[in-house]
Parts: C-alpha cells; structure tokens; sequence
C-alpha cells in the first residue's frame, strides 16, 4: 500500500485524541485532504473513522445518563436524512475541495476560540430552547456533514456552548452522537454511489490504524491538556484548508 506515513499520523491522531475524549475527525479529513486522494475515498474514510472513534464514547455517555434523548431528538431527527442527502449530492471534485477548505477554516476558527463557558450559566438557559432552532442547526450541519464527510461535531459542540443549550458535558455527549448518527447516515449515502476509483485496502488499513489508536489512547491516563490539543488541532486544519484552497480556488 502507499501512502504508509498515512497510517502512522492516523494512529497517532487517534491515540492523542482519545486519550483526552476527543474523535480527531477534523484532523483526519485535513491529512486525507493534504494527500488529494480522491474526494469520494476521502470523504467515506472520514466518515467510518469518525464511527470507530466515537462510538465507544456515546456508549460510555449513555451508560453514565449524560444523554438527554428529548434534547437531542430534534437535531439528530433533521441531521440525519440531511446529512443523507448530502453525502448523494452530486459535485465535482474542484467544487468538493473549495467547499472543504473554507469549511476547515471556519472549522479552525471555531476549534481555536474557547466557547466552553460555566455549567450553572448553560443550565440557567438549558430550559429556553426552541425545538424549531434545533432542528435547523442540525439539519444545517448534517447537510454539510454528509457533503464534506464529517461528523459535524466541530460546529455542533461551540455553537451549543455559545448559546448555552446546556452544561459542558451534556453537550459533549449530544455531539458525539451527532457525530456518529451523521457518519453512519453519511456512509449510507456515500455506499449508494461507490466508485471504482477507491483503493478499499487502504480505507481498511487506515480504519485498523484508526481503531488501533483509540483503543490504547482510551485506556491511558495521559496528562493532555485539551485546550492545547484543540488549538493543535486548529492549526493542523487551518494549514490544510488553506493549502486546499490554493490549489483548487
């Protein structure tokens, strides 16, 4: 297989940010993204990743009751069938990669300013939402999850945060399902329009890879600090949508 140095950055991605809760899936889209393989492949790489990766954390927030089903209902009842949609949407490859590179800019942007605020400010206004405004919000997302090939977690959780929907951690476990309701729906899409083009050993490997990260960086107790792993994280992805646009713009 090419492309070997893919599988150790994937591995390492996945180690780093599971040890600290986090997915990495802006990070894995970024390096794929760096690498111009083709835009189906990347988009459909991401996706499954982003499932290996968070499903064992929604696992472990539903097990510990930090899911708030009547909350996140609305979002993840619009998202889906969006983020559906947008994995079928038809587009070409230029048009693909410009929508990607200003989305990791804005992506950056969001990852590097600190939105998280106090608990008691989120729970004080956690009873004032609108379902409408949630049902739009994710089924924004989800359409842009499905077109770029992310979870949509990286704008879901600090638009949550900046209009206080909720505590910290509540929020952090209605992303992870977002990110993976979306995904598995994004895959669905992307599995209706296969094409020969993909190298399907290497989206194997790089999953193995990917799982093989989680799974020890889960079971670690590193000392990351998370706000340095985001702004890392900014920084890798706003090198990469700015390079993508360069070269597609």
């Amino acid at each position: 297989m090419g492309y070997w140095e893919i599988l150790l950055l994937f591995l390492i991605i996945a180690f780093v940010y599971s040890s600290v809760g986090f997915g990495g899936g802006s990070s894995y889209l970024a390096v794929l993204a760096m690498y111009s393989l083709p835009y189906q492949e990347i988009r459909l790489t991401a996706l499954i990743c982003n499932v290996i990766v968070v499903v064992g954390g929604v696992y472990i927030y539903i097990k510990n009751k930090q899911v708030d089903w009547k909350k996140i209902l609305p979002i993840t009842l619009v998202s889906v069938p969006m983020a559906y949609l947008g994995a079928t949407l038809k587009i070409s490859q230029e048009t693909f990669f410009l929508i990607l590179g200003i989305t990791l800019i804005i992506a950056a942007i969001l990852l590097w300013v600190r939105t998280e605020v106090k608990s008691e400010d989120n729970s004080a206004e956690a009873s004032k939402q609108s379902i409408l405004r949630n049902s739009f919000l994710g089924g924004g997302i989800g359409f842009l999850s499905g077109l770029v090939g992310i979870g949509g977690g990286i704008f879901l959780s600090p638009l949550l945060n900046l209009l206080k929907w909720d505590t910290p951690r509540k929020i952090a476990a209605t992303s992870s399902v977002f990110i993976l309701v979306n995904s598995i729906s994004g895959i669905f899409g992307q599995l209706s329009k296969l094409s020969v083009d993909m190298d399907y050993f290497r989206i194997l490997s790089l999953c193995l890879a990917v799982l093989v990260g989680g799974q020890i960086g889960s079971r670690m107790s590193l000392k990351w600090n998370p706000l340095i792993i985001k702004r890392m994280t900014a920084v890798l992805v706003l090198v990469a949508g700015i390079n993508i646009l360069i070269k597609y713009w």
